[in-house]
């Protein structure tokens, strides 16, 4: 069996990866090509060139490299069709994804799977008939989103989310950090303003203002700021003018598992967490962290979000805890002093969100089968018809 994978960004090379594992685990002679970064071609892939290649994001950032991207696509094409595989799996990134199943599809028909359901429950639903006659199969990283697929005419299976099978930190890996850092058994209120740079631009300097009444009242805090490898450089510049002398993790120059393992330790450590929308809230939920999220666009961006958003929050936890229980401050409500007054309310009674983080890691398959086996369990039985 010859599958042909696609990934353009460190998440989908995660995913697949973990696929990657499931599938030799059920075909051990299962061969595999295309495109991905270190976790695929560490599971076997040979890919035809970095995946790094179809890391950008943005319309300004698209565009100087849109020629390059577009030949990129065509290499891709020329490569299933030249030695056409048994099956086609893409990767999120949809915007290069959908562009080369387009042109495969116009040739032969091969089958596809797609991994990770585009957000139409969230906005822009129109999104889903891109795929549709492009992709056979969704493998969908939350159980709420196959029935949004089906109703497309697209069958989707419900896989589990992969923050369910990742490594937890345990009391010895919590101590370890807090020696490591100084931080003896202080109460640690963790703060993390975004992976990408235009986040922590727009979100450091609020942050940073909403922890001065939080450290009025509670001055124990110490504040933990664990900064993504892109954007180190930025949120260490940016803490300087916080209060609190706040504690940065800078993962460059780290082992990847040394700096994963300090993350978690200080996930399990924190009382509590304000940060930025995003997949984090589920971390912090496999944590058993109780947390506030915040998150602000630019004035254009959010009149369009705020005009197409489906859904009364869109924070993970409560979306798939289905109750309102995390605090969120978005577009016009990011503003200090609201943030701070949602930490504060959290800090007097932190044990009201933990049903709800408990039965979202439930929901998303804790305890269940690996997420990349039950992947591959779903694509081979899809493939089989």
């Amino acid at each position: 069996m010859r599958v042909f994978l696609i990934a353009g960004e460190p998440s989908g090379d995660k995913l697949g990866g973990a696929l990657m594992r499931g599938l030799r685990t059920l075909v051990p002679d299962v061969a595999f090509s295309g495109v991905g970064g270190d976790s695929m071609t560490g599971a076997g892939l040979v890919s035809h060139f970095p995946m790094d290649e179809l890391s950008v994001m943005g319309l300004a950032e698209v565009l100087p490299k849109y020629r390059h991207l577009v030949r990129r696509k065509d290499q891709t094409v020329a490569a299933i069709l030249d030695d056409p595989p048994d099956l086609i799996v893409t990767i999120d990134s949809p915007d290069f994804c959908l562009r080369v199943l387009k042109d495969v599809r116009a040739k032969t028909r091969i089958p596809t799977a797609h991994y990770v359901a585009p957000t139409v429950w969230a906005w822009r639903a129109k999104r889903v008939q891109r795929m549709v006659g492009l992709v056979d199969q969704v493998l969908a990283l939350f159980p709420f989103e196959p029935p949004y697929m089906e109703a497309a005419g697209i069958a989707s299976d419900f896989v589990g989310h992969p923050v369910v099978s990742e490594p937890e930190a345990t009391d010895a890996d919590v101590s370890a950090f807090r020696m490591a850092f100084g931080l003896g058994e202080a109460p640690i209120l963790l703060v993390l303003p975004g992976s990408r740079s235009g986040e922590v631009g727009r979100l450091a300097p609020i942050f940073g203002e909403a922890l001065r009444p939080v450290l009025k009242e509670r001055p124990e805090l110490k504040i933990v700021v664990p900064a993504a490898a892109p954007v180190a450089s930025k949120v260490i510049a940016a803490v300087k003018s916080w209060p609190g002398d706040p504690v940065v993790l800078d993962p460059r120059g780290t082992l990847d598992e040394v700096a994963g393992q300090e993350k978690r330790a200080a996930f399990k450590a924190a009382e509590i967490a304000l940060a930025a929308s995003g997949t984090v809230s589920l971390e912090l939920a496999a944590a058993g962290t109780p947390m506030v999220i915040a998150y602000d666009f630019n004035w254009i961006s959010r009149q369009i979000i705020k005009a197409m958003l489906k859904v009364d929050t869109v924070t993970l936890v409560n979306l798939v805890s289905e109750t309102r229980v995390v605090p969120e401050f978005l577009g016009a409500e990011c503003k200090p002093a609201a943030i701070a007054g949602g930490i504060l309310d959290v800090l007097r009674a932190p044990d009201v969100q933990a049903q709800a983080l408990d039965l979202t890691m439930d929901r998303l398959g804790r305890g269940n089968e690996d997420p990349g086996l039950r992947a591959a369990r779903a694509v081979l039985k899809q493939l089989k018809g």
